[in-house]
């Protein structure tokens, strides 16, 4: 079984709240890894900021993400965390900071319309993501 060591990737957030497609890049990087069929593990070290799997031909699908999460997590409650993001930690903490990702025959094993995003909410920032591809 090959296993790739880690790889960074860097991204850049162009707002607080702001969803980046990383599919492409994580295609390129699974293409580059000489993995065939296994899987991949994405991961971001950072605790305002987190992955997730969702639609990527239709905008007003992050839009609705965004709202909804906004309704869920209100900026308005009576938070103690002095920094003043405390939205952004709980919203990160809901989407979660890993994922794990079938590869077959070379390419991401992702449905029609899924893409993979990074899931800024205390930005404009510049994010790491970690990936590690395993299989043969």
């Amino acid at each position: 079984m090959l296993i790739k060591g880690w790889t960074e990737l860097q991204f850049s957030s162009r707002k607080t709240v702001d969803f980046i497609d990383i599919t492409h890049e994580l295609i390129m990087d699974v293409a580059n890894s000489g993995i065939r069929d296994g899987f991949g593990i994405i991961f971001i070290p950072h605790t305002t900021a987190g992955l997730t799997i969702n639609e990527n031909a239709d905008p007003d699908v992050l839009r609705d993400l965004i709202m909804a999460f906004d309704k869920i997590v209100p900026a308005d409650l009576p938070y103690l965390h002095s920094e003043g993001n405390s939205p952004a930690h709980l919203k990160a903490s809901l989407v979660g900071f890993e994922r794990m990702i079938p590869v077959k025959d070379g390419k991401l094993a992702l449905g029609v319309w899924q893409g993979i995003y990074l899931c800024e909410f205390d930005g404009p920032r510049t994010r790491k993501v970690l990936v590690s591809w395993h299989g043969e």
